[in-house]
């Protein structure tokens, strides 16, 4: 076969390239399709006899992104692709649910699509694209399909839709939706929004169905080059006359036991079962031929009493009103030890939804085409037999529980608040326990219920409904809140979730032919006023976030620290980090921004962490005061340790105001002082202790009334003018000079400073305080602040004793009135 290729331009400029003829030859159909450096190939492939013994269609569907796509090897130690990731199982399911319903009824063969992502750019997720090969493969292949089909993903960025945006482009719309169909209608829909209304969604949906013709004209165009031709089927026929002489024997029978208004769900299986298991007895024990031709009939006259009550008698099997839902009850903080919990029941229907609560780590790591990222946010479906009353294996989570854990998280996670204003990661889990219908969409209610009962303030209370729809001929009934039977005998099941102010989520899948835009608008708006009613329902129960979180959730504290401090939190190879959380037994998070997260459950362990965080990464501002210590002393000045592992330079010209001889004069190593930020150059910081000082002399000057003041130095101490002035006792000195010989007259009296019993320490000079004015000081002759003199019969003398060298004053006097 030689290679045949055909392309299709989208609205925006973006372009779809099918070819066949050059890959996988050898399958019924296979196509490859690229777009931008995304490339996919799908082939479809069916096996030329039925498979006998079954009653439905073996179709398998399978999609792999492989690693080597984006240009990346696999992680872990198995280098090598493994079970299907979520976004793949997804994508399978995508690609399953639109194109089953168009094989036709009774087919039976083996029936396998394969989708393979063998390029993949940063730009064009290939899973639009995945469905697109998988509809031209089976367009090109002899299978039976009855309809050819094509998929556009929809975003709307800035008001305006945009088809199949990139991931940049998804990250700023208020809508994504993927929308699959034929030319003449749709077949799928699955959604997600940020709270749209009903018309902006239409709007959307109406716009993919008008790409989707050129996707499905352009794979037409490349079937009538290179297409098979379709292999014959001829599908069963009914036997009437049987199906007559059936109703006429059990009808009635049947229809008063699928009554589920007179029978609960499951006394009404065990009757429906009871007449069948009578039937069979009446049968030729020999003859299996007409068991399984009982089992057909019997199955297939349940379908059609459902349906002909639904569209000519006007019934529903529960006797409801077409609109109306089933009794729906609430209960909260269900579960002592959880964060939050809620039981949501709607008929028989039940979701027990728990809210678990944890800190950054906890989130899940994804690998992507996109690149590696973390989800804060999970939601999980549970679905065991015992809810709809039967036995199973409960070995992995299976594809119907992924998608609709998927459909339940895209719905909340519309109305999350942001990591600013609730820094967890969430995982809610649902478990159903009861199922007659909808359970996707009671564990949408139980999810925001649970949640409010976590504490989480959400942007508003989100609800879900199941919508179906039973269509014969031109005659059709759109129900609200669908049951189990209603959904399997129905032709659609369409879920819908939002809050008041619009659409969060939405899924549909058909099984007919098309759906048109009168039947979806109508279906849109009859779900609305469901919404609106459960949501009147869920806030009667709770009404928004408790006040009070679990005790048994973690408290999250978030602060922001400089980039370059992250190392020094972290430490050698972990070794602070870990010291921290050792200590305070809290949990701590850094991401590459500088966000530290810190949680604990205990209100006093989570303090001390922030405390600690506080100081390793603390970062000196300039104008701001602190109290350091002296950790090395140079010839030009003393190093001072503001934080740990932040030091800042005093340089010798601002330790004092007066000039100092030598660094160790004033200061030692270990000493306490208070110190000023003048400047921050790169890593350095300067430091001044003179600057104080002179705000603090300005401060006393400023405050201290002049008849009150009385503070001199005699003149036959004071020093002389050729010499350095006396070093004052000033504000930041922890460690005072042991000798000055220097008179300091202070008003009250005279005591002596060495040994003195009589000298008062709570009206000493304290200059270690950052605010606060100190008792009055005078200043040595010469560098006075020029105070009047004050009454010398009030004045207390200190004086110094002879002897006593410059203990570190660097201006201390001897006996004799000269230089010490």
């Amino acid at each position: 076969m030689s290679k045949h290729e055909v392309s299709v331009e989208l609205a925006g400029g973006k372009r779809l390239v099918f070819e066949t003829g050059r890959m996988a030859k050898q399958a019924s159909g296979a196509a490859l399709v690229t777009t931008g450096e995304t490339v996919v190939l799908a082939t479809a492939v069916a096996s030329p006899d039925p498979r006998e013994g079954i009653d439905f269609f073996p179709l398998t569907v399978d999609y792999r992104e492989y690693t080597y796509a984006g240009g990346r090897i696999p992680g872990g130690f198995i280098k090598r692709e493994g079970r299907p990731s979520e976004k793949e199982v997804l994508t399978c399911r995508q690609i399953d649910r639109p194109i089953r319903p168009l094989f036709p009824d009774g087919f039976r063969n083996e029936t396998q699509v394969i989708a393979l992502v063998f390029s993949a750019d940063k730009e064009n997720d290939p899973d639009v694209v995945g469905i697109n090969a998988a509809a031209c493969a089976l367009a090109l292949s002899d299978i039976p399909f009855n309809a050819t089909v094509g998929a556009v993903r929809v975003g709307r960025v800035d008001g305006e839709f945009v088809i199949n945006p990139t991931y940049s482009e998804r990250a700023a719309t208020t809508v994504n939706i993927m929308v699959v169909g034929h030319k003449d209608g749709i077949v799928m829909i699955e959604s997600g929004a940020k709270e749209e209304t009903e018309e902006v969604i239409l709007a959307a949906i109406e716009f993919a169905h008008a790409e989707i013709k050129k996707i499905v004209a352009a794979i037409d165009e490349l079937v009538g080059k290179a297409g098979k031709p379709k292999r014959a089927f001829t599908a069963p026929v009914t036997d009437e006359t049987y199906y007559e002489e059936l109703k006429s024997k059990i009808g009635d029978r049947l229809k008063d036991a699928l009554d589920t208004k007179k029978h609960a769900k499951t006394d009404s299986y065990a009757l429906v079962k009871k007449i069948k298991d009578e039937l069979v007895a009446e049968l030729p024990a020999d003859d299996p031929t007409a068991k399984k031709r009982l089992s057909t009939y019997y199955e297939l006259l349940r379908e059609r009493t459902f349906r002909e009550q639904v569209t000519k008698e006007r019934i529903r099997p529960d006797r409801r009103a077409f609109d109306e839902i089933r009794e729906i009850t609430i209960e909260t903080k269900v579960l002592p030890r959880v964060h939050g919990s809620a039981l949501f029941t709607r008929g028989e229907t039940q979701a027990l939804v728990t809210a678990t609560l944890g800190t950054q780590d906890d989130g899940q790591r994804l690998e992507s085409y996109e690149g590696e990222k973390k989800k804060p946010f999970m939601l999980h479906y549970n679905f065991p037999p015992f809810s709809v009353g039967e036995t199973g294996r409960m070995t992995g989570t299976g594809r119907r529980e992924i998608g609709h854990g998927a459909l339940a998280e895209r719905a909340i996670s519309a109305v999350l608040p942001s990591a600013e204003e609730s820094p967890y990661t969430i995982r809610i889990v649902s478990d159903i326990l009861e199922s007659n219908g909808s359970s996707s969409m009671a564990s949408v209610c139980g999810a925001s219920l649970a949640l409010y009962d976590a504490g989480i303030a959400l942007k508003g209370a989100v609800a879900g409904i199941a919508m179906g729809l039973v269509k014969e001929g031109d005659e059709y009934a759109i129900l609200t809140d669908i049951a189990g039977a209603e959904d399997h005998y129905g032709d659609m099941d369409f879920k819908v979730a939002g809050t008041r102010k619009g659409i969060t989520a939405l899924q549909m899948d058909i099984k007919i032919g098309g759906l048109t835009r009168e039947i979806l608008q109508q279906a849109m708006e009859q779900a609305k006023r469901a919404r609106l009613s459960l949501l009147d329902k869920m806030d009667a129960a709770l009404d928004g976030p408790r006040t009070e979180r679990s005790a048994y959730a973690p408290r999250i504290e978030t602060v922001m620290i400089p980039t370059d401090k992250i190392r020094d939190l972290i430490g050698k190879g972990g070794a602070t980090i870990r010291g921290i959380i050792e200590q305070t037994g809290a949990k701590i998070d850094v991401d590459d921004t500088g966000r530290v997260s810190v949680a604990s459950s205990d209100a006093e362990g989570l303090k001390k962490a922030l405390e600690i965080i506080g100081n390793i990464t603390a970062v000196p501002e300039i104008g701001k005061v602190y109290l350091g210590k002296v950790v090395r002393l140079a010839e030009f000045g003393a190093f001072v340790e503001l934080f740990p592992g932040t030091d800042g330079l005093l340089h010798i010209s601002e330790i004092a105001e007066h000039r100092v001889k030598e660094v160790k004069d004033e200061l030692r190593e270990g000493d306490q002082v208070m110190v000023k930020v003048l400047a921050i150059e790169g890593n350095r910081i300067k430091l001044s202790r003179k600057a104080l000082i002179k705000e603090q002399k300005a401060k006393l000057a400023h405050s201290a009334p002049a008849e009150s003041e009385a503070v001199e130095i005699s003149a036959s101490e004071a020093p002389s003018a050729s010499a350095p002035p006396a070093r004052p006792r000033h504000e930041f000195d922890e460690r005072q000079p042991t000798s000055n010989q220097s008179t300091i007259l202070i008003e009250g009296g005279e005591f002596e400073e060495e040994g003195g019993a009589e000298f008062d320490e709570e009206n000493e000079p304290n200059f270690n305080r950052v605010e606060g004015a100190p008792v009055a000081v005078g200043a040595p002759a010469g560098g006075g602040v020029g105070r009047p003199p004050a009454n010398n019969n009030n004045r207390r003398r200190r004086r110094r004793r002879p002897g006593g060298g410059s203990g570190g004053s660097g201006g201390g006097r001897g006996p004799g009135g000269g230089q010490a």
